[in-house]
């Protein structure tokens, strides 16, 4: 449409000065010329008459460059990328970390069980107290606040591991108050390479969970839903550990991205005809801090170096897929967390503690609670 709106008024603009011309020929030229010719006979008179006319003519051409100028100044304003309105999204991953020693496992002995190294550490994390936080009321969403924001919502997640981590955190965050509840949620979710779905009845919630390891498997998801012209209204995607692992190229990831980008921007211009009240909200779960050291794979240790996860982040960003770069999607910055927390809250370099999608799903959450608020 912008382009259109340049290209039309291009147009008019050329028109106009082409009628200028014209007139200017008829009304000065004519005139002027017809001067110069009984001027002619007297060769300091015609030189006079030379200039006259020149000066006439940009005279009269003055009042058109003033046009152009303005013209130039709208389309410059026209062709501005769209960016978020609200700088409260700029600070939804002001997130600062506090991990210590756990001091109840100070006089840890053999025969405690932990599940892991970096059960030894406490992680606590929150939002920076600066005014700009609280003004925009970002905060902690409790059970209560978080069932009322997803109230009679379908949300789907859809990616690889760190998507499945996610969604147990989502659902912790629902029914924690619920152990036995979360113990059958935990046993179905983590089934190796499975979809899950759950409908949390209390407050109208549906959740899907869909293995995607692919970002190809992403875009048939899509495909899916627009073959039942049926959407979500919450979509977190993420996936590119194992293209990063099996694949290993950068260049092949950015055009598959581009690819899942121009499938959500066709699928959504939210035609009257899908039955699509509004749009869905649409997250991208981002990489993961990856410490080589620690994989517990071979493969993954000669596969996931530094850059080369270094090069699938800067193919994300130059696919133009995420909202900081012009795409449809808001980042959830897994990375920053990651590495804002640090080794000690990962047990295989890869997966990290649930603090970390805790502090996830919370972004998530107060994002949508901005942009609720905008659009009231």
């Amino acid at each position: 449409m912008t382009m259109m709106m340049m290209i039309t008024i291009t147009m008019m603009m050329l028109m106009a000065l082409m009628l200028g011309a014209a007139a200017a020929c008829i009304v000065v030229l004519v005139p002027l010329g017809m001067a110069g010719w009984h001027l002619s006979r007297n060769s300091v008179l015609l030189f006079s008459g030379a200039i006259l006319i020149t000066l006439s003519v940009c005279v009269h051409f003055t009042s058109y460059f003033s046009s152009v100028s303005d013209y130039v100044t709208s389309v410059s304003s026209v062709a501005v990328f769209h960016r978020p309105k609200s700088s409260c999204m700029n600070l939804i991953h002001r997130i600062h970390w506090e991990v210590k020693p756990n001091a109840s496992l100070l006089s840890f002995n053999a025969t405690q069980n932990l599940s892991s190294s970096f059960d030894f550490y406490e992680k606590h994390w929150d939002w920076s107290k600066t005014q700009r936080i609280k003004a925009c009321r970002i905060h902690k969403l409790s059970k209560p606040e978080a069932s009322h924001l997803i109230n009679g919502s379908w949300v789907l997640i859809a990616g690889d591991s760190q998507a499945r981590l996610f969604t147990l955190s989502l659902l912790n965050l629902i029914l924690g108050s619920e152990p036995q509840r979360m113990d059958s949620v935990k046993t179905a979710l983590f089934k190796r390479h499975s979809n899950y779905s759950i409908s949390v009845d209390e407050i109208g919630m549906k959740l899907d969970f869909v293995w995607a390891p692919y970002v190809l498997n992403l875009t048939h998801l899509l495909t899916d839903f627009k073959t039942k012209k049926k959407y979500p209204d919450v979509m977190v995607m993420g996936a590119g550990l194992w293209h990063m692992l099996h694949v290993s190229n950068p260049s092949d990831y950015e055009l598959v991205l581009q690819t899942l980008k121009s499938s959500l921007v066709s699928l959504f211009p939210f035609s009257t005809e899908l039955g699509i009240k509004s749009p869905p909200h649409l997250f991208w779960l981002g990489f993961p801090m990856l410490i080589n050291g620690m994989l517990n794979a071979h493969k993954k240790r000669v596969h996931m170096i530094d850059a080369m996860w270094h090069a699938y982040d800067r193919a994300l960003s130059e696919s133009r897929l995420l909202r900081q770069t012009g795409g449809p999607m808001i980042l959830l910055d897994i990375q920053s967390l990651t590495w804002n927390c640090g080794a000690h809250c990962t047990y295989d370099g890869m997966h990290y503690d649930t603090a970390i999608y805790e502090a996830a799903v919370q972004i998530m959450l107060n994002s949508l609670l901005i942009k609720s608020r905008h659009r009231h």
